[in-house]
């Protein structure tokens, strides 16, 4: 009995998750700076965390990474507003976890300071070092999804950035 009212939990809530898109994949991405491995060349483009590839190590080609800024930030277009449930972000898996502490997670419709004036949705407490976590934004509506270390001089790095939510659709005539 306890099986089945676990297993009934689970298909609620995994269906109810399930109907929601990642529309971040469409999106358009953006970041502050583009961090060049000195290693081995790659590229570390806003892009790369959109890509679907939950890759985390930041040098395979698949995570965001910018310099040493302040107040590095993040950004994708989602080209349209959404109705935003929830973020998903994965964190960079061969070293450095504790560089996303504090980052700001933001959902709003203004280009102001680079988007990063829309309202707040969360804050990263802390991701472990290859660590997926989620954040819930309980329908903030938004265009743009800023990700950024507000006040510090740090290395932003995102090896993966998930946005779930719905088209909303314009009333306008």
């Amino acid at each position: 009995m306890m099986f089945l009212r676990a297993a009934t939990i689970l298909w609620i809530v995994c269906g109810v998750t399930s109907a929601y898109e990642n529309v971040a994949l469409q999106g358009q991405a953006t970041q502050s700076s583009i961090y060049r491995s000195q290693d081995n060349g790659y590229l570390t483009n806003a892009i790369n965390a959109i890509d679907g590839n939950l890759d985390s190590d930041a040098f395979h080609g698949s995570c965001s990474h910018t310099h040493n800024d302040l107040s590095p930030w993040w950004r994708v277009d989602l080209l349209r507003p959404y109705k935003i449930a929830y973020i998903t972000i994965t964190n960079r898996g061969d070293c450095c976890s504790e560089r996303l502490s504090g980052a700001e997670i933001l959902v709003g419709d203004s280009l102001a300071n680079n988007g990063n004036d829309n309202p707040r949705c969360a804050t990263v407490t802390s991701i472990p070092t290859g660590g997926t976590q989620t954040f819930r934004c309980d329908g903030m509506v938004g265009r743009f999804v800023n990700i950024i270390l507000r006040g510090k001089s740090e290395f932003l790095q995102l090896c993966e950035v998930q946005v779930f939510g719905d088209y909303v659709y314009s009333s306008l005539k």
